[in-house]
């Protein structure tokens, strides 16, 4: 299984739970991927690290052809990786457009080159998963984020596309949409920011951690979900009900 976005939080989080349940796990990540390869490891599975940006069409190319050739095959895909980090609070006329682009070429044709580079793979298989990584706030209409709330709709038609052409070959493809998430990503609001979804609006009255997104994984790479394709599974404590 390749996850990308695997050096800490949700994508790390995700590495863990797999191994636990037998799979190999291609790490990948712009950050070094080492503590999550070691993790896999101890779990008692293979863990091979590997730096990539998901951005960069060469570098994905190689990760593919590395993971082949260490394992064989690709079973699954989880497009993790993605901008979220360090953003700031901006109403729509300060939204920098360069970091717009950036932001589009990581989360959406990131996920768009990650998926298209293991399809020849899969389809020689005749089996597969992708699994796609969007977000509660596409469902929210959060403010103040446009750029990220449009590259994650964008993932999740993204999915749907995707998810029609490739069934035929055996591929499933689906899309994950976690809520706010506790999972070391840092956002910078400011004092004149509206109220933004989270803990108080959910039905379970807690906040939300990595963990609480593996079960939802879990599944949807495993032959438990071969009947389901093109579909969004939001996890996020009953905050967006859809």
């Amino acid at each position: 299984m390749i996850i990308t976005g695997a050096a800490r939080g949700i994508g790390q989080a995700y590495a863990v739970a797999v191994a636990n349940e037998g799979a190999n796990v291609v790490a990948v990540d712009i950050n070094d991927c080492e503590e999550t390869a070691r993790m896999v490891i101890a779990a008692g599975t293979e863990g091979l690290p590997v730096h990539v940006d998901v951005s960069n069409e060469y570098e994905v190319k190689d990760m593919v052809r590395e993971t082949i050739k260490r394992f064989g095959r690709i079973d699954c895909l989880v497009n993790n990786a993605a901008m979220f980090d360090g953003l700031t609070y901006q109403p729509i006329e300060d939204v920098d457009l360069e970091q717009w682009d950036r932001l589009f070429q990581v989360n959406v044709k990131g996920t768009f080159i990650c998926a298209r580079a293991v399809v020849p793979q899969m389809r020689t298989q005749g089996y597969g998963k992708i699994v796609n990584m969007s977000s509660s706030t596409v469902l929210a209409g959060v403010t103040g984020f446009p750029h990220y709330v449009a590259s994650k709709g964008a993932v999740f038609a993204l999915t749907r596309s995707l998810s029609k052409e490739l069934g035929p070959y055996g591929i499933r493809v689906n899309t994950i949409a976690p809520g706010r998430t506790d999972s070391g990503a840092l956002v910078t609001m400011n004092p004149n920011s509206p109220p933004r979804t989270g803990r108080a609006a959910r039905s379970i009255d807690r906040d939300e951690i990595p963990e609480d997104l593996t079960g939802t994984l879990v599944y949807l790479a495993s032959a438990d979900s071969d009947f389901v394709t093109g579909q969004m599974i939001s996890v996020n404590g009953g905050d967006m009900l859809y």
